[in-house]
């Protein structure tokens, strides 16, 4: 007992002088945000060697931060960019020494010297109960800021290193996610559903019937909470409607033989920058095919988010004069026969010939061609909602998976930018479709 007190006794002294610091240091400028007592905490957790005194030390870190307003934070958020980087003159130093004897130790040196104790702080910071989760909200925070403090942008480059190692592969779960799911988490995917609304508990339920599949990505620090999802519809052949996927009627028998990916979501806007939708989607194949022998095919039915805006804006400089007026693109009353050829064109020219670079314009299309995936076809009126006709004129498009071609396809779009399409894409936009090596016929993704 006496020990355990003596323990508990420094543990609380330690925080003592981290808060009460402040009077102690050099005559300077005060800050009135609050932001100066985190920075004091900080600076002796830093210091601090004891496995404890770092956990008690670091959650008084991240209770003091969520009590900062906005300008204490980006103050707090200064003080990690600016005054615990790299040091220059050791980082000289072991520039120096690795210039006059390259090897193994010399460039050990330089990579300690050029690592900033900031990303030290984060991971100290970890160590409290929770303290991921608050991580996260802070990352959310920095991002909010950056637009308008891009000298910031050392510090969200160290968090992103470091949750791109916490939140590796190898340390993620994957679940299926049904009707007997806790309820506390399907209300999660009620809220993260970014792609096709779910309206309400009825609508979950029909997405988690008998011919659908959900699957999530979670991490043992955040249990409770998906970090990414994907939903699966199984059919007979290629969907072309997404509303017909949402609210048809559920037939538990169908003779399925394709899987439809038609929404993935990712969750967490703290983890923007680490990438898990390839992996999940992968594992998604891998489950499904041990349940379900008979797929043969694996798709998606994806939106085309960036259509509308680019057609908007080509046709105010007058590049589609050809195509005639496209009238409203928001407008329900559309003469689906007059619209429909025109806007499938100039969508499959957008897919195919609008680059940033040397990738798509799109950015769903650059995430399942750079997968390997094969831009097959494209459907008219697949999803009228709203956001549907805002986003991409009702349109959608399939990618199909092929175990056959997806090594080749991930590769050609990589090294040279080609992307691999179909010949009823390639004839919507005028080009002469991909050639395929004679006798190779598409065969389903196997399990990896």
């Amino acid at each position: 007992m006496r020990f355990a007190s003596r323990f508990w006794q420094e543990v609380m002294a330690s925080v003592a002088r981290a808060r009460g610091g402040i009077r102690g240091r050099r005559a300077g400028p005060v800050a009135t945000d609050g932001s100066d007592d985190i920075r004091e905490i900080c600076r002796t957790l830093l210091r601090t060697r004891g496995e404890a005194s770092v956990v008690t030390l670091a959650r008084a870190a991240l209770d003091a931060f969520a009590g900062l307003e906005e300008g204490g934070r980006r103050e707090f958020f200064r003080f990690l960019t600016h005054e615990l980087g790299p040091d220059p003159a050791a980082l000289e130093r072991a520039v120096d020494d690795y210039r006059a004897a390259p090897g193994p130790g010399t460039a050990t040196a330089l990579a300690r010297a050029a690592d900033p104790p900031r990303r030290e702080l984060l991971a100290l910071l970890n160590t409290s109960p929770n303290g991921m989760s608050e991580l996260l909200a802070m990352r959310e925070a920095l991002l909010d800021a950056l637009p308008e403090h891009p000298e910031l942008e050392p510090l969200d480059a160290d968090f992103l290193y470091l949750l791109r190692a916490w939140f590796n592969r190898g340390f993620l779960d994957i679940r299926r996610i049904d009707w007997r799911t806790p309820a506390f988490v399907l209300e999660k995917i009620i809220e993260y559903q970014a792609v096709h609304q779910i309206l309400d508990w009825e609508d979950l339920r029909r997405r988690l019937e008998a011919d659908r599949r959900c699957f999530g990505f979670f991490h043992p620090s955040l249990p409770d909470e998906p970090l990414i999802f994907v939903e699966v519809a199984l059919c007979k052949g290629l969907a072309s409607s997404v509303q017909e996927l949402i609210f048809g009627k559920v037939d538990p028998d169908v003779d399925a033989d394709t899987a439809v990916f038609y929404s993935i979501s990712n969750c967490q806007r703290g983890l923007v920058g680490v990438s898990f939708g390839n992996f999940l989607i992968k594992q998604v194949v891998h489950e499904l095919a041990v349940e379900m022998p008979g797929l043969r095919t694996f798709a998606t039915l994806s939106p085309i988010p960036g259509f509308r805006k680019w057609s908007t804006r080509a046709a105010a400089e007058g590049r589609f004069a050809e195509e005639g007026n496209l009238g409203d693109l928001e407008s329900r009353d559309w003469p689906a026969d007059d619209f429909a050829p025109r806007l499938l064109r100039l969508c499959a020219r957008y897919l195919l010939h609008e680059k940033r670079g040397r990738q798509p314009l799109d950015p769903v299309a650059r995430f399942h061609l750079r997968n390997g995936a094969r831009l097959e076809r494209l459907n008219w009126m697949a999803d009228p909602s709203r956001s549907g006709l805002a986003q991409s004129g009702g349109m959608m498009v399939n990618y199909v998976y092929d175990e056959a071609e997806v090594v080749a396809n991930h590769e050609a779009y990589v090294n040279e930018g080609r992307i691999a399409h179909s010949a009823s894409v390639a004839a919507l936009a005028d080009d002469p479709a991909e050639e395929r090596p004679p006798g190779r016929r598409p065969r389903r993704l196997a399990p990896s």
